[in-house]
């Protein structure tokens, strides 16, 4: 029997222990490496794009510099996700490290346990990570000519309580029964290839956005639900009855169920609860993790990382627990 991806040596490429024994110097020197790849750790200046600055730290300061030509100071982080910073960039490396490590995800209380920060801190931190995975599905397209991608989708949040007498309770299936809540995760997944998630109020509504988001001459793999009759106009369709079978004549979801075993676990271990206005960025995650399962946990934190640095600041999460005020 093969051994599993995350039991192997290629897997494991950087342990946090090397991480938390970094001088303060070599997390500076990771960082600059990562964000100014393109002058090898070179600073460039994020307001004018000038390459001749000089280190202007005050003594035992942040890293800082100023620029020669338009003579404004900035940061490893200016202009990025991580913009402001307060904790040392190795405890960022460090976060980003133990998030990616995480195969189903990672909750906001035990990262505030691991790194010795508040759960706020935690929380908004975990959320520009994901923030930052979500640049990589930004105007993703997937499929192509002769190749298969998989429809499916899968309903999180709206939980309503049910009344504790037999004779009180309602069937919480129909909707004069719920609370509005409840949402749709749909995620469009090429076999073998890279997924798109999106979110809506029903799988119906998910149409237009599933003609945008597959190239044309896609063989689309659906089950027999009616949400998705109106895409036999522009796609080759098979379709499965999952009551009957979970494949059949080459017909099935298995791709995009993959998907939503990964979010189901990471909502029953570690978060108990995603849905509303955060439930698009969890499934972002659960995509961006499903992409990149095969990838060595140090090729996870260098993507992360940089995705982060080329991010700009956080839209959702800049003075978040400040009500936006620098919005």
């Amino acid at each position: 029997m093969a051994q599993h991806f995350l039991l192997s040596k290629a897997a494991k490429t950087l342990s946090l222990a090397s991480i938390f024994t970094m001088k303060d110097a070599d997390a500076e020197a990771t960082f600059r490496n990562i964000r100014w790849a393109e002058t090898n750790g070179q600073p460039v200046c994020p307001h004018c794009g000038g390459v001749d600055a000089y280190d202007c730290r005050r003594l035992k300061g942040a890293p800082r510099f100023r620029c020669r030509a338009c003579v404004k100071d900035f940061s490893i982080t200016s202009g990025t996700l991580f913009a402001s910073h307060k904790l040392p960039l190795r405890c960022y490396l460090a976060a980003i490290a133990i998030f990616c490590n995480e195969v189903k995800g990672k909750s906001a209380l035990a990262l505030s346990r691991d790194l010795n920060v508040s759960y706020k801190c935690a929380f908004v931190l975990l959320h520009k990570l994901r923030e930052a995975m979500a640049e990589e599905l930004k105007g993703r397209v997937v499929g192509g000519e002769g190749k298969v991608a998989e429809v499916d989708g899968g309903y999180f949040g709206g939980y309503v309580k049910p009344a504790n007498l037999r004779e009180n309770r309602r069937d919480r299936r129909f909707v004069r029964n719920q609370n509005g809540k409840r949402k749709v995760v749909v995620i469009v997944r090429e076999r073998g290839g890279n997924s798109v998630p999106a979110v809506f109020q029903t799988e119906s509504q998910a149409a237009s956005f599933i003609r945008a988001r597959v190239a044309k001459g896609t063989v689309v793999n659906a089950d027999e639900a009616g949400s998705w009759n109106d895409l036999h106009g522009r796609f080759e369709m098979k379709r499965i009855n999952h009551e009957e079978a979970y494949s059949q004549d080459g017909a099935c979801t298995n791709w995009a169920e993959e998907f939503f075993s990964r979010m189901r676990r990471a909502e029953i271990g570690h978060h108990h609860h995603i849905a509303g206005a955060y439930l698009l960025r969890y499934a972002q995650e659960a995509s961006w993790r499903e992409d990149c399962r095969r990838l060595s946990n140090g090729e996870q934190v260098n993507r992360v990382a940089g995705l982060a640095m080329k991010r700009g600041k956080s839209v959702d999460f800049s003075g978040y627990w400040q009500r936006h005020l620098d919005r």
